[in-house]
């Protein structure tokens, strides 16, 4: 018998396909991260960069079409096409989902409470990708709803993105975290993973939310991500629900 024909024959695997709409985006999502394109800016128009990829206006608009659903661009009827920015009225709902039991659309008001650079611990570390022992941005700030305090947020960001962040530049800011990341630190947040559960408080944030300790909060665990899916944020969200819910719109 020959052994060699008995062998299984090892095929080495295919390369994955990716259509060609997704090859544009994916150049596309290039000249985002490489500052081509800043927040705000306006792209070229279709016909432009159907030249540029030798592709037809078609196989572009599809690429568009798929970057405005993930929220990268946003389109304006007679404008153009724009690189979403977390400056637009628009995008503040999106990364904030608690809501007051009302359904009326309130703006929070960031109190921020502390600001100092840390070195990673190993949790946060394996979050965000990085060395435990790694410089670490850890602040604490209360979101207060018509002056009430509903949410405790812990935000640990990572070092290298936020030098100079300090407390007194956070109360200096009227405008949400996320603008000032894009804006002042060139780092802008496109998704984020979140988990929920329920947790009791503790003595700091009951005290902080105005519960006893003991009482359920809502903890909303969120890591950010900014392009070429890198982890940049981990924030865990202590909500008070006695007059708020999570709101989450699917389909």
């Amino acid at each position: 018998m020959n052994r060699e024909a008995s062998r299984p024959v090892m095929r080495s695997p295919s390369p994955t396909f990716s259509p060609l709409y997704r090859q544009i985006k994916d150049f596309m999502i290039k000249s985002l991260e490489e500052g081509e394109w800043g927040p705000g800016d306006a792209i070229p128009s279709e016909a432009e960069l159907a030249g540029r990829f030798n592709v037809s206006q078609g196989t572009v608009r599809k690429a568009i079409d798929e970057m405005a659903a993930e929220n990268l661009l946003v389109r304006r009827q007679g404008k153009g096409t724009f690189v979403a920015t977390h400056n637009d009225p628009r995008s503040y709902y999106r990364f904030l989902r608690l809501t007051p039991d009302s359904g009326e659309k309130v703006q929070s008001l960031s109190e921020p409470l502390s600001c100092a650079v840390i070195a990673a611990t190993r949790e946060i570390a394996a979050v965000l990708r990085i060395g435990e022992g790694d410089p670490v941005v850890a602040l604490e700030r209360l979101l207060r709803f018509n002056g009430e305090p509903v949410v405790l947020d812990q935000i640990y960001l990572v070092g290298e993105l936020f030098q100079g962040l300090t407390l007194e530049r956070l109360r200096g800011y009227d405008r949400s975290l996320y603008s000032l990341f894009e804006g002042d630190y060139g780092v802008r947040m496109i998704r984020a993973e979140e988990r929920l559960r329920a947790v009791p408080a503790d003595p700091h944030s009951g005290g902080l939310l105005g519960v006893k300790a003991g009482e359920p909060l809502l903890l909303v665990e969120r890591t950010a991500f900014t392009y070429g899916n890198k982890p940049v944020e981990w924030r865990r969200g202590f909500c008070c629900t006695k007059r708020h819910h999570y709101l989450n719109e699917l389909g």
